[in-house]
């Protein structure tokens, strides 16, 4: 349980560390170390690096860990430029300097980032003092080669005042929605609103997709697309 009171969490998200390592697709273990910072040795010292962004959520009496919608989508797109071969030092700084030009603290999370994030990497390339990576070099002067990168990413992500606020898993026309705003933030049907682990559960025990629609008063392309969701590794 987090320490915030519940109406301070509604349009937030909540998401476990196991639960946001599912949807992400990042390893539990790396998305605690991004989120606390961790210790490690360089050349016999102990050196610590801080966290990647500023949580949304306080930690609980217990030191248990929660992400709310905004950092879950954060942690994708910092998981997408380390894929991509981008270093720490560089997504560091790309996340510092974007998010004084938005405004916020989860600038990979805002649309703006689609359009603007080329020219932050440019500006770094720029600033540094000693030779950029290649993967810095495709990022700063090749707009496809920055599409190719983050589009995958804005699939089914939708935006509001320029910033994230739902996501469709499954693709934009789909009927499973991830939106902060309800049953906080967990897996849906759209329209219904029916839990995709409930729709889940209730298919495995039936074994009938029109069961389970009647059952729940439910689009059979809820059904579908609700198992589907549930039956994946990781999204």
């Amino acid at each position: 349980m987090m320490s915030s009171g519940t109406n301070e969490l509604l349009g937030i998200g909540i998401y476990s560390v196991p639960e946001a390592a599912r949807l992400s697709g990042v390893s539990s273990a790396r998305i605690r170390r991004w989120v606390r910072g961790y210790s490690f040795r360089s050349s016999g010292s102990l050196r610590k690096s801080p966290p990647v962004f500023r949580p949304q959520l306080r930690p609980a009496e217990d030191g248990e860990l929660a992400l709310g919608f905004l950092d879950l989508i954060e942690v994708r797109f910092v998981n997408a430029f380390l894929t991509h071969g981008v270093s720490w030092p560089v997504i560091r700084r790309a996340e510092s300097r974007a998010s004084k030009l938005f405004g916020t603290h989860h600038p990979f999370a805002t649309k703006r980032f689609k359009t603007d994030g080329r020219k932050i990497f440019a500006t770094l390339r720029d600033e540094s003092s000693t030779a950029a990576d290649s993967a810095l070099l495709d990022l700063a002067d090749n707009q496809l080669a920055f599409n190719r990168l983050i589009s995958p990413y804005l699939v089914g992500l939708e935006f509001e005042h320029d910033t994230a606020a739902r996501w469709r898993p499954l693709g934009s026309k789909t009927r499973v929605v991830i939106d902060p705003q309800r049953s906080f933030g967990q897996p849906v049907t759209d329209p219904e609103g029916v839990p995709t682990a409930v729709v889940a559960a209730a298919y495995q025990a039936e074994g009938s997709e029109e069961v389970v629609a009647k059952t729940y008063r439910l689009d059979l392309r809820s059904v579908r697309d609700a198992v589907e969701f549930e039956q994946l590794p990781a999204a």
